[in-house]
Order: C-alpha cells, then structure tokens, then sequence
C-alpha cells in the first residue's frame, strides 16, 4: 500500500493521511486495462482467425444446416421410372452377355471373344473419361439431350458428398436407358458372339460407371469388401484416384471405370490439346479454364468450411 510511503506530520495529521490514501486508486487504475486486456484480447484474436474460414458472416451453424438441406432428399430417391429404366439396360446386357456365352459354347471359340470382352472394359474407362470431360467442361442445362447430365455433373462438384446418397437406380438410370437402346439392336439382329462379348463389356461398364464412380466418392469403412479390394488392385478407379478429379485445376483424372487411362490422359495433355482445338475452332473455352473461385469450386470450399464449423460446434 502507498500508505507506508506517507511522511509523518503532527500538525496535520488526518489530512496527510487522506492525501496519501487516495493514492492507492492510481495504481488500481493502472492495473486494470491490463487484466482487462489479458482477458478479453486473446478471445478476439481467436475469432479474428476462425472468421475468415467461414464463407460468410452469418454461417452459424443454423444457416449452415439450412444450406445443407438445400438439396431435396426425394431428387436423391429411386422412382419407378427410375427402376424401370435400370431394369431395361440389365436386360439388355443380360441377353447379350447369353448370346456371348452361347456362341462361343457353340463355335468353341474362346479367346475372341475374351479378348474382345477386354477391349471392351479398357475401352470404356477411356469411354467414361472422354464424356465425363466433355459434360463437365461444355454445354448446360438447356442442352438438347445432354443438359439433364450436364446440370447433374456440375451439381455433383458442387455437393460431391450427394452420389453417395443417391439411391442405385436413380444414380444409374439415365446410362441405363442409353445402354438399354444401344445393346437393343444387337440383342435382336446380332448373333456373333465376339460382338456380344464387347458390347456387353463396354455398355456394362458404362452403365455402371456411375456406381463405380459413387464408390470412389465413399468411406472405405462403408464399402464393402470386395468392392474394397477391387479399387486396390486398380480394377475399378480408386478413392486416392478419384479425389484428385475434385481438387485444383479440376482438370484431370477424368475417367471413372478403372482409371488406367487418366495417367496417359493427363501426362500427355490430350484433354487439354483437345480443348484448344475446341477453343481455336469455336471460340469456347472449357469450365476447368475458369479460377478456382468459380461457382462450383467455391461450394467445396464452403462444404470444407461448413464441415469444420460444425464439428467445432
């Protein structure tokens, strides 16, 4: 206390006293903004860093849930047109699969039609990549026959966690209904069984391509094992693969069946030769060419945003 500092007088003693008491009241002032300081200051230097991951001011956690539910669960349900659909193109492949085996059971030719059967499956990784790239890049929704595609592909970057949602009949339906009026014909005016053997190979790993593809897009501990151990062993495109199509430049890793062909794809700039052909023809410049800001990428940010807001609440 300052009182000890006071000087002793016997002529004033009372008002010395009070003169020196008073003093005490500086030094609690000077105290003060200090602790006050020290309490306050580091919560606010906290925000300072968090607020700038959040996409906006007002992403609280009740604006986040909103944006989330953004989506409308039944554009994620089967439909019994859906299902339809599906069940035509299985039929389709089915039958062509039942004039492979039964030619070559007949012929006792083997090795063409496995061998064509191969082709078939590699051809339609290239396949899934080349029209992946096209309707990511190219065109939207107003697009005669493509623009329900196009519209659902860029839906996808922008909620890529919505295909592991999407039931199996409403991921598959609309490759389903190509498939079912490509193989048709065959089924009904073809009987090679080399042609059969291809046509079922390709036109299945195509229809199912999306399936493929929504495995890609799931935990590991959700799938199950089998699938677990084909993504492994590169027969169908892997999680680590897949991933990389979905972070910047957005431009790459394309194909969705087994990926063999995006290494080649991507070392050697083919999709990109091709979009400067496109450019220089037309004047159209693809989507990957656009920043990393533009509307779809900025949705991943904000579900990566969102995401750790919410698992910090």
């Amino acid at each position: 206390m300052a009182v000890l500092q006071q000087r002793w007088d016997p002529l004033s003693r009372t008002t010395r006293f009070h003169t020196f008491a008073c003093r005490p009241r500086r030094i609690f002032a000077a105290v003060t903004p200090t602790t006050r300081t020290t309490t306050t200051s580091r919560p606010d230097r906290n925000l300072v860093v968090v607020e700038p991951r959040l996409p906006s001011s007002s992403s609280t956690p009740s604006s986040v849930a909103r944006r989330k539910t953004e989506i409308d669960p039944s554009e994620l349900e089967s439909t019994w047109a859906h299902r339809a659909w599906v069940t035509a193109g299985c039929t389709t492949l089915f039958v062509s699969l039942g004039k492979a085996l039964l030619g070559s059971f007949q012929s006792h030719i083997w090795v063409e039609p496995s061998l064509a059967a191969l082709l078939g499956y590699f051809l339609a990784d290239l396949g899934s990549g080349v029209y992946h790239w096209g309707i990511d890049n190219y065109g939207g929704a107003e697009t005669p026959f493509f623009g329900g595609q196009i519209a659902a592909f860029q839906g996808h970057h922008r909620f890529p966690w919505t295909i592991t949602r999407r039931q199996f009949a409403n991921n598959l339906h609309a490759l389903a209904r190509a498939v079912a009026f490509s193989v048709l014909p065959l089924d009904l005016w073809n009987a090679d069984p080399v042609v059969h053997a291809f046509a079922c190979a390709f036109a299945g790993c195509i229809m199912f391509s999306q399936q493929f593809h929504a495995w890609a897009h799931d935990n590991k501990t959700r799938l199950p094992r089998a699938v677990v151990a084909l993504q492994d062993a590169g027969v169908l495109v892997s999680r680590a693969q897949h991933a990389a199509h979905h972070r910047a430049p957005y431009s790459n890793n394309y194909c969705i069946v087994s990926g063999a062909w995006n290494r080649f794809l991507d070392e050697n700039k083919v999709l990109e030769a091709m979009e400067m052909v496109i450019f220089f023809r037309f004047g159209t410049r693809p989507r990957s060419w656009s920043e990393p800001g533009s509307s779809w990428a900025e949705e991943i940010q904000t579900s990566r945003a969102d995401t750790e807001h919410l698992q910090a609440s």
